[in-house]
């Protein structure tokens, strides 16, 4: 029962972690975006099948149970730090990440010290909520460096002057550069504007788990 599909797609998830800041290292870009975004989303997708699975097939069992929030936080958090490293030192990203990895360390923190009470804080619809925002926003914004590089290839050589002339349909457009462009800005504004409310909602599931552990904190 270990081994079964439902936790073996975890543990899947679970070694994808850390590989996809790793990829960055070894890989160049955009190859290396392209392997942490299908990396990423691949894995996302297997928070949903592993638990749908395990219901379906009634084979839920402990170390599963205890593995799949691990997988997700790990995958979140290497994305994370992903992001911090290719955007760099930035208000929109930074912000946001520091109030995650917050609410993840302090909420498993309080699982930790709670013990066998930490079955209590069951996970709320509103918490897998913010785990699906969390991921839809980290693909997106994983996907902007692709569309980065495909701008900075087709606009190679080019003066500023022609690029903003294509861009904005002034000029004729052979490389499908306005395109490129779209998916550039819309991706960043996107992901930055869904990293947020995952930063939010966040910040109200913690507080809603600090709330329900609050009587089992009292002496």
């Amino acid at each position: 029962m270990i081994f079964n599909l439902p936790n073996t797609l975890t543990i899947i998830r679970l070694i994808a972690a850390p590989v996809v800041p790793l990829v960055f290292l070894f890989v160049t870009r955009p190859y290396a975006d392209w392997i942490a975004l299908v990396l990423f989303a691949g894995a996302s997708a297997t928070d949903w099948f592993d638990g749908y699975l395990a219901r379906r097939w009634q084979q839920m069992t402990k170390i599963g149970t205890m593995l799949d929030p691990i997988a997700d936080k790990a995958m979140v958090v290497s994305a994370l730090v992903a992001l911090a490293a290719l955007f760099g030192i930035t208000f929109w990203i930074l912000v946001p990440a520091a109030v995650i990895l917050f609410r993840e360390t302090f909420v498993s923190g309080l699982r930790e010290y709670l013990g066998d009470t930490a079955g209590t804080l069951k996970v709320t619809k509103l918490a897998k909520w913010k785990t699906t925002v969390q991921m839809v926003a980290i693909s997106v914004l994983f996907a902007n460096g692709i569309f980065e590089h495909e701008v900075g290839m087709s606009s190679f050589g080019m003066d500023g002057e022609t690029f903003y002339g294509i861009v904005s349909g002034e000029m004729e457009d052979m490389l499908g550069l306005r395109w490129k462009y779209a998916g550039f800005l819309w991706s960043y504004n996107i992901g930055i504007v869904l990293l947020w409310l995952a930063a939010l909602l966040t910040l109200v599931t913690g507080w809603d788990y600090f709330r329900k552990a609050t009587p089992h904190l009292k002496d």
